[in-house]
This record gives structure tokens, sequence and C-alpha cells, in this order.
């Protein structure tokens, strides 16, 4: 289960490196790199977009976070996995 808070960021890296590398060009102007950065919290880096996508199962609150994950535990309390046979093992590299 993978929970998150709406104040979250869902992201490989911050919005702002990301901006700075994605529009390299604007970083001479500050008021563009800033408009670009929230432009991009908002496309990218939201926990609700995220949720969309299926990235996250679910944005709480955090005050409901000990509720959540009592009740995701207890879900998960008889889960089994299943691997498969492994044919081969790790060979020294």
């Amino acid at each position: 289960m993978n929970y998150a808070w709406p104040g979250a960021e869902i992201a490989v890296m911050g919005a702002k490196g990301a901006v700075e590398i994605i529009f390299r060009s604007d970083i001479g102007d500050a008021a563009k790199i800033t408009a670009r950065t929230e432009e991009y919290r908002q496309k990218f880096a939201n926990p609700f977009v995220a949720a969309n996508r299926g990235f996250i199962d679910d944005v709480i609150m955090p005050h409901g976070t000990r509720r959540r994950i009592c009740k995701a535990l207890k879900t998960l309390e008889n889960k089994r996995l299943d691997n498969p046979w492994r044919k081969h093992g790790n060979i020294p590299l």
C-alpha cells in the first residue's frame, strides 16, 4: 500500500531542479523559472495526479494516517507471495 499526504511531492527530483534542466534556456529569468516551477508542481509533482495515474493508492490526511496504516496491515495480514522457482543462482562477477 502506498499512501501520500496532500502536501507530498511525488517526483524523481525536486520541481526546481527539473525545471532548471528542462527549461535551461530560461535560467537567467527568475520570474519565468518561478512560474514554470509552480506549473511543474501542479502538473507532475502533485500527489493527486500521482493517485489518479495509479502511482500511489490514495492521498490521506495526516490525522488519519495511523488508522489507514492499521487498516492496510490488517488487510495484508494473510497475504502470501508465490515466487517462481529460481533456475539459476547469482554467479560471482
